[in-house]
């Protein structure tokens, strides 16, 4: 019998389970330096962490005056981000490690994030993820991306979860406020270290200041063990 109760688990997909970030300020730099911008910094793209691709392109036309439509920008974006994460995408040890332990306790999990479809099937089957995470949303299912809680309501109703019973693990900020207005507990792992303060995360159920090296399977399993306990 699981010693988890009734507890899913969501989990965001980049900067959380795996290291993508590298990949998409490539993208990124290599698209914006096709139109001119060739000064885009990974100080300039840590802005953009924890937004979806469209809602980052269009910031990018506004801020840049770029010509191109977003449309033609994100697929640019895409094409570049598909080629880098289908062969060197890195699944952080101890997510791996993680979802291995809620898998052999059959816990209903589900990836939500603000990548595409297509996005996360590549880094899911490229890091060996998708054995075991097979519920997937995409931003681009829902009306709204992050912080709006829409991802994370079609990930519990596609799991069957009532909101409260769902647990999100999440590295960013919009990621942490949309776990909070879908009504579910946070784990909240910050990606970007400056950004712990932020007041997003102020509202997580569990705060770990150091990010991923902060993060243990065993500790995170034992949290869960204990919230549903508690709940």
């Amino acid at each position: 019998m699981s010693n988890l109760g009734g507890i899913s688990v969501i989990f965001d997909l980049d900067g959380t389970l795996v290291d993508s970030e590298p990949n998409y300020y490539e993208a990124g730099r290599q698209t914006l330096a096709e139109h001119g911008i060739t000064d885009f910094s990974w100080a300039d793209h840590e802005r953009y962490v924890g937004i979806s691709t469209q809602e980052t392109v269009a910031d990018w036309k506004e801020r840049y005056g770029l010509r191109a439509s977003v449309e033609e920008l994100l697929a640019a974006k895409n094409r570049r981000y598909l080629e880098l994460a289908r062969s060197s995408t890195r699944a952080y040890p101890e997510m791996r490690d993680f979802v291995g332990l809620l898998a052999a306790e059959d816990v209903p999990m589900a990836v939500a994030s603000g990548s595409s479809p297509e996005a996360i099937e590549a880094v899911l089957a490229g890091t060996g993820l998708d054995a075991g995470l097979r519920t997937v949303v995409s931003a681009d299912e829902v009306a709204h991306g992050k912080p709006a809680p829409d991802v994370f309501l079609e990930a519990a109703r596609r799991l069957g979860a009532r909101p409260e019973d769902c647990v999100v693990l999440e590295d960013a900020a919009p990621g942490a406020a949309a776990a909070h207005a879908a009504g579910m507990r946070c784990i909240a792992i910050p990606y970007v270290a400056t950004q712990a303060d932020a007041p997003e995360f102020a509202t997580t159920s569990l705060l770990l200041r150091g990010g991923q090296k902060e993060f243990t399977a065993r500790s995170a399993y034992d949290w869960l063990v204990r919230s549903a306990g508690a709940s």
